[in-house]
């Protein structure tokens, strides 16, 4: 296996991106936050609840959670995106709303729906994380009853290393893995765990262990964009 000696932007292994983050963007959404890590950046929208439509719908037993995940035209490396999603934007999408499901309390809203709109116009890599990271700042912005916020980053392996908050060139590694991780903060709980790649088990327990120990940088930066905006107000 060769040898990743220093990374190719020449962060610390165990480093994060430079990230910043705010709430309350979109004036006219129901709760609206940006995230961004590196050149990686998201947009969130939150409108609702909402009436469901067309009513075949809707559950009277709870609110429905719908997620809309889009990477703009020309947001990163390569090849123009697609405009109106594909295949990858709908299973990212999904990712999504799993990641946020958990800590969501839909019971009150019966017949309605929650739309997130995830927006990004720049791209370096870790995408579905800051739209989840994004995302859960513009639920809480929203108002809505929420048991915890949801943060996210990818841990992954670079040829022999196992390294924190990939960047473009690392996740498209030919001998790497990515492995995207959502936490519940508060609990340590994991709401997405995924995995692009072959890692030893040692390697993923390190990924994960990483991941997690970044999730409470994270989490301490959604906390100051929403007491920033309470502020605001």
């Amino acid at each position: 296996m060769s040898v990743y000696s220093k990374r190719f932007d020449g962060r610390g292994f165990d480093e994060l991106r430079s990230m910043s983050a705010k709430v309350g963007v979109i004036p006219r959404a129901d709760g609206s936050a940006m995230f961004q890590i590196g050149k990686t950046m998201a947009y969130a929208a939150v409108y609702g609840p909402r009436d469901l439509h067309p009513k075949f719908m809707q559950n009277p037993e709870t609110g429905i959670l719908r997620v809309n995940y889009n990477m703009m035209p020309f947001s990163g490396h390569g090849n123009r995106v697609r405009p109106g999603g594909g295949r990858r934007s709908k299973e990212i999408s999904m990712v999504i709303q799993n990641a946020l499901l958990p800590v969501l309390n839909l019971k009150e809203y019966p017949n309605a729906v929650v739309d997130i709109f995830v927006e990004l116009p720049q791209t370096d890599a870790g995408t579905r994380c800051a739209a989840i990271t994004a995302a859960a700042m513009a639920l809480a912005d929203a108002g809505l009853e929420m048991k915890d916020l949801v943060c996210a980053v990818a841990a992954g392996r670079v040829m022999d290393k196992v390294v924190l908050d990939l960047n473009y060139l690392e996740d498209s590694h030919e001998d790497g893995a990515d492995i995207p991780v959502a936490i519940l903060p508060n609990s340590g709980k994991v709401t997405l765990l995924q995995m692009d790649g072959e890692v030893t088990r040692e390697q993923l327990k390190e990924a994960i262990t990483k991941a997690k120990d970044a999730c409470k940088k994270i989490y301490e930066l959604q906390k100051a964009a929403l007491k920033e905006r309470f502020v605001r107000e």
